[in-house]
């Protein structure tokens, strides 16, 4: 894997470095930080909500933007759609991908502009009116602002015919009715849009910086954030400014500028919000305590009620060759699980090999994906288990200790044991077995060949297949839908404001209770865009223009 690792740099910065600066000169490298300058806004984390975010309020105040990855333009780990899998199976160091593990289960979150979105499996859907309305989100303004994210990243797919065998099947074994293409979050089967264009080009949140006033925006690239500062000379602590360490490893103070509606903004995501909150001195005194960290504001529920929506698969080798293709369709159960697939890329990084085109060196191999298999995929939709995040060190660096304790509640084991029962009837119906290898056309038979093919550090058991309660605990996996840590009104209000200090709010993926709908990148982009609206529209009324 070492080999692997050392062809990934090559392979990520030998691409075109400069192309990219004509369309965002605003973003530079850390150590490139004014030493005088004050911000309206300052945004830590440029992923998924971020980055709308920081594009919004740049329209009408300054903004910097801290993320502490690279760029993903000129990564074409990142960017392009047949890399998909080699990006995330990089546990290097510089990776856009951080590895982590719970309860063994590989986990990956972003370290790259643009988030999640640089890495993810690019599936675009809207959630249900139910569950804006449980987000406490104005559903005119929600829906005014997907769009503005729709219109400048998200394309339709082109299914090839494994996506439509799947997509038929699933309407065959009862997932209906058909609901053809649609954004909207709808029972049965239907396609939607996803962040690759036609020619496999990822299309990230990044890209939505395009839309800011580059002349009020800075962003800072490699600017990993170590803590926020306060000013507790009031009484009640009042955010005013932030620490980060540069591409060097030097260090730098921010600050917000004299004014009252000034603010710290965390997007950081699930993992990074809360951990950066638990750094900053806000969250259960005991364990601060136990870090040696000044307590600024105790508060019992930062990092709690930590959720991610566990993923259990069947593997089916193809008995032809077949194209790449990641989600592209969803089958939206009453059973409470989401069914979906991918083909061409594996789970394991042995899947990767090396090969040479004529564009490379004698002595270079690149690594290229060798898995010519579908996995169809069901998800937990609202699981009801919950862990924690709690500090492992106070290095900013390093991920948090992180439980999710999948499976603890029953309903969610019964919920996954649903879903296989609907994968049973999937891999049995014609249009599917066409396309199976000669000797494995039963569900046995896919389910034995599933136990390796799926990629966790969970020992296996004689039992694994024996009952589908076994398979779902001991075949679990990740989608990497967390959520969860920094909830409204345990740390949060309505506002997305920080309860009992002021000038600070989180904006990400940690507030949601349950993620919103299949997939929940349009809804954390959607989020950036509508709280940039809001504050906007709260400080400047008409004068905002939008």
């Amino acid at each position: 894997m070492m080999k692997l690792f050392l062809l990934f740099s090559l392979f990520a910065f030998c691409q075109g470095q400069n192309t990219w600066r004509e369309d965002y000169p605003f973003i530079k490298n850390a150590s490139s930080v004014s030493k005088t300058k004050a911000y309206d806004y300052i945004i830590i984390g440029g992923g998924t909500a971020g980055c709308p975010l920081a594009a919004t309020l740049s329209q009408k105040f300054n903004v910097l933007l801290l993320e502490r990855g690279d760029v993903p333009f000129d990564n074409k780990n990142a960017t392009l759609l047949r890399n998909y899998h080699i990006g995330t199976a990089d546990s290097s160091a510089t990776s856009a991908a951080q590895y982590f593990v719970s309860e063994g289960v590989y986990n990956i979150r972003p370290r790259v502009l643009g988030g999640g979105t640089s890495i993810n499996a690019g599936f675009y859907t809207r959630p249900s009116l139910r569950s804006l309305a449980e987000l406490g989100l104005d559903p005119k303004l929600a829906y005014e602002s997907y769009p503005w994210v729709e219109k400048q990243i998200v394309y339709k797919p082109v299914l090839n015919p494994w996506q439509t065998a799947v997509k038929n099947a699933l309407v065959e074994v009862g997932v209906t009715p058909d609901n053809g293409y649609t954004y909207e979050h709808l029972f049965g089967t239907k396609v939607s849009g996803i962040i690759f264009d036609k020619d496999g080009n990822r299309h990230t949140a990044a890209e939505l910086l395009r839309s800011a006033n580059s002349k009020n925006l800075d962003v800072l690239i490699h600017a990993t954030v170590q803590k926020i500062v306060f000013d507790q000379t009031s009484g009640k602590p009042r955010a005013v400014g932030v620490i980060f360490n540069d591409e060097n490893g030097n260090q730098h103070e921010v600050n917000l500028s004299k004014n009252d509606k000034s603010e710290v903004i965390l997007s950081s995501g699930a993992i990074g919000s809360p951990q950066l909150l638990l750094l900053s001195g806000i969250g259960p005194k005991a364990e601060l305590e136990q870090m040696n960290i000044t307590v600024v504001l105790d508060n019992q529920f930062v990092g709690k009620q930590m959720a991610d929506n566990p993923l259990n698969t069947i593997v089916v080798p193809f008995n032809r060759p077949m194209t790449q293709s990641l989600i592209q369709l969803v089958g939206i159960t009453r059973q409470g699980v989401y069914i979906e697939t991918s083909s061409g890329f594996g789970q394991n990084p042995d899947t990767i090999i090396y090969t040479r085109d004529n564009s490379s060196s004698p002595e270079e191999e690149l690594p290229r994906e060798n898995f010519n298999a579908a996995f169809i995929l069901s998800k937990v939709a609202n699981p009801l288990s919950t862990g924690e995040l709690t500090l492992n060190n106070t290095n900013a660096d390093d991920n948090p200790n992180i439980s999710f304790n999948y499976f603890s509640n029953p309903q969610d084991l019964q919920q996954c044991v649903s879903g296989i029962r609907i994968l049973e009837k999937l891999v049995r119906t014609k249009r599917l077995i066409d396309f199976m290898q000669p000797g494995n056309d039963t569900f046995e038979k896919l389910l034995n060949l599933s136990v390796t093919a799926n990629y966790n550090l969970i020992p296996k058991t004689a039992e694994v297949t024996k009952s589908f309660e076994e398979y779902c605990r001991q075949t679990k996996i990740t989608i990497w839908h967390y959520h969860g840590g920094c909830h409204k009104d345990k740390v949060i209000n309505s506002e997305y404001e920080v309860l009992g200090i002021d000038a600070l709010r989180v904006i990400d993926g940690s507030t949601f209770v349950q993620s919103p709908g299949t997939n929940p990148q349009a809804t954390v982009m959607m989020m950036g865009r509508y709280m940039g609206v809001k504050i906007l529209r709260s400080r400047l009324g008409k004068a905002a223009g939008i």
